[in-house]
């Protein structure tokens, strides 16, 4: 049994990562170059850090058979502090392997440096020196960055250009201050660059994955969320069926997508596939728009049909002189991951929404 240390386990995309090593008794491991996904008996306990008791217990009550040596809690009320992980890195028995993806996704930004640039930075580097002080058990990590740490937002839409892991998004800390976005894809440029560096400068025993997702979709777990509080990138999909983008649809922005399904089996089998080790993934199942979300619900959700835009709606299409190509291949080769269609990704969405009342 491999024993995970999984932070910020109340967020959207921990929720699924922790879901998916609980629930899926199963895993890829690289054998061999002839047949490098061999299926192999996995079997995970979990402990997960969370902000406050209070979602420790909603996590728990949603995972009634689950034992307590399955799933345990570690409460870290600040991630942007020095040491907020020293005692949660800590277990008996001792951790295997460690899914870092508590980082903030959001743009309520007053302070640049104190609401993004800490949690994330100040966050991952803190786990990492945790790690190696107190936990020398740990053999794999992997941690969330994203997108935004591999795209160059002045380029545009840069349709000569093939996106891959070799990118980097040439964003400064200063520049970052500029906006909320900014700000969002400075954070996660940075926090990844220092876990690289960590692993440059400190040698340690344990290796490093990281996964780049661009925009998340995919459905909610309603014991964590209301629909005044979802994670952003779904916020499109909740406000396209209340009838905000009737009018016209508003701009995609990004124009490539991952469900959070296939996100979340990516960490783990990243903690399971001997080659991710040491090695960025650019995680994306491809293109999308928010026109096409329209035409998905509408094409499955009549009862929508009033609030939702027609076809002939303006805006949410691709740009006329195209976008960035992609470059998915390690992601598909290495982990194995067989990605969902954005029409399934939508469905479910909008089926979690309903549930909480959209």
């Amino acid at each position: 049994m491999t024993r995970v240390l999984l932070t910020g386990g109340s967020g959207f995309i921990a929720a699924h990562v922790l879901d998916t090593l609980l629930e899926h008794g199963y895993g890829l491991e690289s054998h061999s170059i002839a047949s490098p996904h061999i299926d192999t008996l996995y079997s995970h306990s979990v402990v997960t850090t969370v902000r406050t008791q209070e979602k420790a217990d909603r996590i728990k009550q949603a995972h009634p058979n689950v034992s307590k040596d399955k799933l345990d809690f570690a409460i870290v009320k600040d991630i942007g502090q020095e040491g907020a992980f020293e005692k949660a890195v800590v277990s008996d028995p001792p951790f295997e392997a460690v899914i870092h993806t508590a980082s903030p996704f959001h743009f309520n930004v007053e302070d640049a440096q104190k609401d993004m640039y800490d949690p994330a930075i100040i966050g991952t580097t803190d786990i990492l020196k945790s790690i190696k002080k107190s936990a020398p058990s740990v053999k794999r990590v992997v941690i969330t960055s994203s997108f935004a740490a591999i795209i160059n937002p002045s380029k545009g839409t840069w349709p000569e250009h093939t996106y891959s892991e070799a990118d980097w998004n040439p964003l400064t800390l200063e520049e970052g201050k500029a906006n909320p976005a900014n700000a969002y894809r400075a954070s996660k440029t940075f926090a990844e660059k220092a876990a690289w560096e960590f692993l440059e400068k400190e040698s340690p025993n344990f290796t490093v994955a990281t996964m780049n997702p661009p925009l998340v979709l995919g459905p909610i777990f309603h014991y964590l969320n209301s629909l005044s509080g979802l994670n952003t990138s779904n916020e499109r999909v909740r406000d396209m069926i209340q009838g905000k983008f009737k009018s016209e649809i508003s701009p995609t922005g990004t124009f490539i997508w991952i469900d959070v399904r296939d996100l979340a089996l990516s960490h783990v089998k990243a903690i399971e596939v001997p080659s991710a080790a040491n090695k960025r993934f650019f995680v994306t199942a491809g293109y999308f728009t928010n026109k096409q979300i329209g035409e998905i619900l509408r094409k499955h959700f009549p009862e929508f049909a009033s609030q939702l835009p027609a076809d002939s709606t303006p805006g949410g299409d691709f740009p006329s002189e195209g976008v960035y190509k992609i470059d998915n291949s390690r992601a598909k080769d290495l982990l194995g991951v067989q990605f969902r269609t954005l029409e399934e990704s939508i469905v479910d969405t909008a089926k979690s929404l309903k549930a909480v009342g959209v």
